[in-house]
């Protein structure tokens, strides 16, 4: 774990549980994409940068997520480096609070304040195109979280964050986090076309072709709406589909996976609302979803 994996001739990811992407340009200057999930992970980053000889230019957030903003205090802390992330995500990174808020739709419990949903503040800045390395390029992918954004370096090699996910990891979570599906689709789409010499997604293999695995995540979109689709052939209320869903898939409820799955069905729900294949009707002081 946290292996330095060359993929260009100033390219490289770091092998960890959010894979870390790294590039390294003119004067030993490093650019980062994301810093890993805590104080941990950064220290670990900071030892392969003393290793070899390499400068900490920037952390260029990919979204604020925990896991992948979670080193950022430590290593600003540590090299003074800038950190930059996308839009609304860079209002998160500097006040991590809003995560766990946003998925929990109110002030979070102490169960949902941890570095699992929720990373220490960090001196963020709106990224802009002008801040990155010569060659490199922002790559928009909403639909995961609010503004997401890859990369593709002067190595042709692209950073895909956590816009698609790995068929392990969609075997085991079955419902993988997504904020708008409608954006998220055309992502996955737009991914789909992609050519470069090397992809990272984040959360999979690093590859050469990710065609295939985009597709994958695009069925599994369209396999969980038809699965609320079907749920929802008599009037169900939001808790009682979550739990129908929970129940198919095999999955254990717990206060994390009931914000995090919770958040992305009410994700699905809207989509399916605003495209006319499903209603809410208020009941007895109760909303209740049903299939058109």
């Amino acid at each position: 774990m946290y292996e330095l994996v060359k993929i260009g001739s100033n390219s490289y990811y770091i092998n960890c549980p959010a894979k870390i992407g790294l590039y390294v340009d003119h004067d030993n200057e490093v650019y980062l994409v994301d810093s890993g999930s805590d104080k941990d992970a950064g220290r670990k980053v900071r030892q392969i940068l003393e290793k070899n000889n390499w400068y900490l230019k920037a952390i260029l957030n990919t979204h604020s997520n925990a896991d992948h903003i979670g080193g950022n205090r430590y290593l600003q802390h540590q090299t003074g480096c800038k950190i930059y992330a996308p839009g609304i995500d860079c209002d998160f990174t500097r006040h991590p609070l809003l995560e766990p808020s946003f998925l929990y739709g109110g002030y979070p419990p102490k169960d949902l304040r941890h570095k699992f949903l929720m990373a220490q503040e960090s001196d963020a800045e709106y990224l802009n195109a002008e801040v990155l390395p010569d060659g490199m390029t922002m790559l928009p992918l909403p639909g995961h979280f609010f503004d997401m954004v890859g990369y593709r370096d002067a190595d042709d090699v692209v950073y895909l964050a956590d816009c698609l996910s790995s068929k392990e990891t969609l075997k085991k979570y079955q419902i993988g986090f997504i904020y708008d599906v409608a954006a998220y689709l055309n992502t996955l789409e737009m991914v789909k076309t992609l050519e470069a010499s090397m992809f990272v997604p984040a959360h999979a293999e690093a590859t050469n072709d990710i065609s295939l695995l985009a597709q994958l995540n695009i069925d599994k979109v369209h396999e969980i709406a038809e699965k609320i689709l079907l749920l929802c052939r008599k009037p169900l209320c939001f808790e009682h589909i979550l739990q129908k869903l929970f129940n198919e898939y095999g999955l254990t409820m717990n206060f994390e996976q009931y914000v995090l799955v919770g958040s992305t069905v009410r994700s699905y729900l809207a989509w399916l609302k605003d495209t006319g294949k499903i209603n809410v009707n208020f009941e007895s002081s109760l909303p209740l979803w049903s299939n058109t």
